[in-house]
């Protein structure tokens, strides 16, 4: 895979990708990351000190994690391997470790590269611990996928993880320069914007259309020749990967925190990058349970209508359904008040006994039954009515008899729930007075 970032010096008539042909030779001329590689940061940290420990290269492509394994390997002055996890196999690890074998044994440490680690499965991720533990490889992986779910436990143990961020639309204009220079074009600066503004934070896709636009001019790059090699620019979504996550994140807290206007926008982001409308209306549904709840149960009924009409209808028009149901969910009251109940009650359920359940709430429809029991003493609701409640048998337990009334669900103060929570404490109160009328002792 081609990596990125070089100093400017002319590169002539290399024949290789210009991503390929401005690779840095140096830390210096590496470009972003400086969360990581200031002075007074981790990695640049171990650079200062020729140093080197086994690590996870977590971030989106085109964020320079090839090249930033390389140098900080050259600069550690340690052996390098690479091997990509798309093309190798078991096999390939036992050669590598072979050779960093004979490398130590020379006294020279080496660096295992691994691109796409995600992409090996346990077996194979499992074949490098022997050597990371005994000291003779240092391991390097590189991933666009999150490693808490990519990553074997074991494996993720032994190596920290640095997360590398999307480049800047400074630090992009940088590389642009730099690219413009080896390439010996020129392009004005709203030009240079509009190409940055494609690459959506993606060095080496920013290189490869600067390259393309760069053979359809012997002068200057204008906006229509980028327009003409961009196409229709896809964002960056990465489906099931470690944006998708982010943003559907994003997404779920936007509608939590009544915001319709941030809920739509990252709804049109997820819609943009690619996201399947069906999973975003699968999790709207979600979301309508867990954070609208009680408060509005309309909330719930829309987003189901919204899914079937845009199952009905199809993209693009269906989806408008969708972004109705998410500016609904964000601007209703919220509870989660149902949430919160079911957690403590499938918590308390796990941690008490299986208790029976008692005799006057078991239905009785054979003889044998009603000799037994079953059902003796239970209280029809209907057939009773305390103050304005309507059908309440007041003080009748419907627990275990081993189990003391256990309160799981609060309603909220927001919605129909305010309605909900008044009625309940009425019917608390009347439980306590059924009690006491019964027992004026207790």
């Amino acid at each position: 895979m081609a990596d990125l970032f070089a100093s400017s010096d002319s590169v002539g008539l290399d024949p290789r990708p210009l991503a390929d042909r401005l690779r840095p030779t140096k830390l210096s001329d590496y470009v972003g990351q400086q969360h990581l590689l200031a002075a007074d940061k981790p990695l640049g940290g171990l650079a200062a000190r020729q140093q080197l420990h086994s690590m996870l290269l977590w971030g989106p492509p085109g964020t320079g994690k090839t090249t930033l394994a390389k140098l900080l390997a050259e600069n550690a002055a340690c052996h390098w391997i690479s091997l990509s996890a798309v093309l190798s196999g078991v096999k390939d690890i036992r050669d590598a470790v072979a050779l960093a074998q004979q490398q130590l044994a020379q006294g020279r440490r080496t660096v295992l590269f691994v691109d796409e680690v995600h992409r090996f499965n346990k077996a194979q991720q499992d074949a490098f611990l022997p050597h990371v533990e005994a000291g003779t490889i240092t391991f390097i992986g590189a991933t666009t996928e999150n490693p808490s779910f990519e990553v074997n436990a074991a494996l993720l143990s032994r190596a920290r993880v640095y997360v590398l961020q999307r480049l800047s639309d400074e630090e992009l204009l940088e590389v642009v320069c730099r690219g413009l220079q080896a390439l010996q074009c020129e392009m004005r600066p709203p030009a240079r914007q509009l190409l940055v503004t494609a690459a959506d934070g993606d060095a080496r896709r920013m290189l490869n259309m600067l390259e393309i636009a760069a053979q359809l001019t012997d002068t200057e790059i204008n906006a229509e020749m980028l327009e003409a090699v961009a196409g229709e620019s896809l964002r960056r979504f990465d489906k099931g990967g470690d944006i998708f996550y982010p943003q559907i994140a994003a997404l779920h807290k936007s509608l939590r925190g009544s915001a319709p206007d941030a809920a739509l926008y990252w709804f049109c982001r997820m819609l943009d990058g690619g996201a399947d409308p069906r999973y975003i209306g699968r999790r709207l549904l979600r979301m309508a349970s867990e954070d609208g709840g009680n408060a509005d149960p309309r909330a719930l009924q829309l987003t189901e209508s919204a899914l079937a009409t845009f199952e009905r209808l199809g993209s693009p028009e269906g989806e408008l359904a969708l972004a109705q149901a998410v500016l609904y969910l964000a601007s209703v009251p919220k509870s989660d008040a149902a949430y919160q109940a079911f957690n403590s009650a499938m918590a308390f359920v796990r941690e008490t006994p299986s208790h029976d359940v008692p005799m006057h709430l078991r239905n009785a429809p054979t003889s044998l039954m009603k000799d037994l029991g079953f059902g003796d003493g239970y209280r029809h609701a209907h057939a009773e009515n305390v103050q304005d409640l309507g059908a309440y048998a007041a003080g009748e337990n419907y627990f275990p008899d081993e189990l003391p009334a256990v309160t799981f669900y609060h309603p909220a103060a927001s919605g129909l729930e305010e309605k909900i929570r008044r009625r309940l404490t009425r019917m608390a109160q009347a439980d306590a007075d059924a009690v006491k009328e019964a027992d004026p002792d207790a």
